[in-house]
């Protein structure tokens, strides 16, 4: 592929909370063992706003940095070792820098490695660059029709299918989902296809019950209203203050939870009464391993996944301020942002 552009253009760097420029970008030439990505487009989530705060929990980010863990591009070059035949590919790319030696790792739990945190966007180069560099084992291939715009949003939807495979949800049951932001409607996608007796969409915006109901939602309440109690699973994704404790109610005795957000400190906590004498079975997901990965690429190649719709802006690279800005405002206009090199 020695006739591919270079992709070289501007890139974001964070250099310290609040302050950022914009460099010129030279790609790095693929080492042994990775593949150099000319990036499509990378989305911008909280997280990013956090990196650019400096809120972000210490340990997971390190800067200078360029962000970027929301990506989908196309492989221009690849280095020694790895197949010539992904040149040229459609891919997306898990963010975790795992080990590949530790015990966790080994068990294909993969964000929790005994070396540490490493991540892409965080720790190490993200896709806010017209190219991005990263181990070719990190990648997974789409199909050759995949809307790479579309595929920009897997990162996110990959952690909620890490979520939804630890509920185990089974045909049938009844099922809930906390919050209604890009995950919360990526939870709804992903449960529907286990096809749920019912399937409730609880969050704080009435605006979004025609976009979950359009995912496959069967009912929408926001949190004001009165919320029953006999759910066999609940997935929250908020991440609010509250958000855990009513995903926690909505559960019936022996239900499992599964928590996904993150809340700033000072969140009300679980009842661990509540939690033993109910018998709730609780699990959590930060990050998504490699099945969490392959079963997204999976069912969004089948086309049982539909991300374009939370998209509602898209903005050129130079725009980073603006975009980050856009995340932060709270409109309930603005869904998921992206930014094209």
């Amino acid at each position: 592929m020695s006739g591919e552009p270079d992709r070289g253009g501007t890139a974001v760097v964070v250099e310290a909370p609040g302050a950022h420029r914009l460099v010129p970008h030279t790609p790095r030439e693929p080492g042994p063992g990775e593949a150099l990505v000319a990036v499509h487009a990378a989305g911008i989530c909280g997280s990013d706003r956090e990196v650019y705060q400096g809120n972000r929990p210490e340990g997971y980010v390190r800067y200078p940095l360029t962000p970027g863990h929301e990506w989908s591009g196309t492989v221009l070059r690849v280095g020694p070792g790895v197949p010539e035949g992904l040149a040229g590919r459609k891919v997306v790319g898990e963010g975790f820098r795992n080990c590949q030696v530790c015990d966790r790792c080994h068990a294909g739990e993969t964000t929790l490695c005994g070396a540490g945190y490493e991540e892409t966007g965080f720790t190490r180069p993200g896709a806010m660059a017209g190219t991005l560099t990263l181990p070719a084992r990190l990648l997974h291939v789409l199909p050759e029709d995949a809307d790479l715009t579309a595929a920009a949003l897997l990162e996110p939807a990959a952690c909620v299918a890490a979520a939804a495979l630890k509920a185990d949800a089974r045909p049938g049951e009844r099922i809930a989902v906390v919050g209604t932001g890009t995950l919360g409607m990526f939870a709804v996608q992903f449960l529907r296809a286990n096809s749920p007796a019912e399937l409730l969409v609880v969050g704080t915006r009435d605006d979004r019950e025609e976009l979950s109901r359009r995912f496959g939602a069967t009912d929408f309440r926001t949190r004001d209203q009165d919320l029953p109690g006999d759910f066999d699973v609940v997935i929250e994704t908020a991440g609010s203050a509250d958000a855990a404790r009513t995903a926690a109610g909505l559960l019936r005795r022996g239900g499992r939870l599964v928590l996904t957000g993150i809340p700033a400190p000072g969140a009300l906590g679980l009842d661990p009464t509540g939690l033993v004498v109910r018998q709730l079975e609780v699990r959590t997901v930060f990050g998504a391993p490699p099945d969490a990965w392959a079963h997204t690429v999976r069912v969004f190649a089948a086309g049982l996944l539909d991300p374009l719709p939370l998209v509602t802006h898209e903005l050129p690279l130079t725009e980073f301020s603006r975009a980050i800005d856009l995340v932060g405002a709270g409109d309930p206009k603005v869904g998921k942002v992206l930014l094209r090199p």
